[in-house]
């Protein structure tokens, strides 16, 4: 597959700019890339329409642009032909996002749909991930952290924001205020960075605990709640992916058994201590991975 895509690449280096053939294999190759992309997907089974065609639509112009842009830089001496095009699609992704109008027809898609619906599953999860490429996410300002430990607190407050975003989102009122549905957002990241910061400043924690529900996102009358398929899709483990990323050189301290741990409500300290691993080390590890396999977790809730 990668030696096609680098084939289109080189082909359409060898047409001029502007010509019919150079511009053919660029829209090849953006149509190939586009195909792993995580946003502008419809829901399973229809085709695409409405919001998610608008910003797919977007995402293609902008990224036909990139690709024009730098088609001359790409050396497959020096990068993989799929790792190059993939920082461009999410470079135009970003940049095609900084229209704040898109996340907020996203955001009135998912109210359109009743809670638990699959409909509006699939647009929190779009919601979701649209933001996270949008880099329009606020940093606040806090001089007296460390940047590991900062690093650490952002990542816990940002999953905790927009786990809040996912079950409050009819909250949002496109018609208070300016609108701005990334107002909306960073505004209780805002907050939520405050309580979290005085929370481990008043028990001295230098580490991060995990959401109690990290991937609780539907409505409390789920006749199953996303709690229990994510513990589920862990204890069965198709594959033995979670068990796979580990601690080196400790196999026993994978994603998967420190997941199920913290299912138990066991502490970080607890489960440390278990593991014989440095609590800053656990943590880190376990923010890491959640990220890495937080698309097969979202499938297991699809399903």
């Amino acid at each position: 597959m990668d030696e096609q895509l680098e084939q289109l690449v080189l082909e359409a280096q060898r047409h001029a700019s502007q010509t019919p053939e150079r511009q053919l294999a660029l829209e090849e190759i953006v149509k190939e890339i586009l195909r792993s992309r995580k946003i502008a997907r419809p829901p399973m089974g229809e085709p695409l329409s409405g919001v998610y065609q608008e910003i797919y639509a977007r995402v293609k112009q902008q990224f036909l642009h990139e690709i024009e842009e730098e088609l001359h830089n790409y050396s497959p001496k020096v990068i993989s032909v799929r790792e190059w095009a993939n920082t461009l699609r999410n470079q135009a992704c970003k940049k095609a996002l900084e229209d704040g109008q898109l996340l907020k027809n996203l955001a009135l898609e998912a109210q359109r749909h009743p809670p638990g619906s699959k409909l509006r599953q699939h647009a929190l999860t779009q919601l979701i991930e649209a933001i996270r490429l949008s880099g329009r996410l606020c940093h606040p300002r806090r001089p007296g952290l460390s940047p590991k430990f900062y690093n650490l607190l952002y990542d816990e407050v940002v999953n905790k924001t927009l786990i809040y975003v996912c079950r409050k989102i009819d909250n949002y009122d496109p018609e208070r205020g300016y609108g701005q549905f990334m107002n909306w957002v960073n505004f209780r990241l805002e907050r939520v960075f405050i309580e979290c910061e005085r929370e481990f400043r008043n028990q001295d924690i230098d580490v991060l605990p995990w959401p109690d529900e990290p991937f609780d996102i539907v409505a409390p009358e789920s006749p199953i709640s996303l709690f229990e398929m994510v513990r589920e899709c862990l204890e069965e483990d198709a594959g033995k992916v979670f068990q796979k990323e580990y601690i080196r050189p400790k196999k026993d301290a994978n994603f998967r058994a420190i997941a199920l741990k913290r299912f138990d409500g066991k502490s970080w300290k607890e489960i440390a201590q278990e593991l014989d691993v440095k609590i800053p080390t656990l943590s880190s590890f376990f923010q890491r991975s959640c990220e890495k396999f937080r698309f097969e977790l979202m499938q297991c809730i699809r399903e």
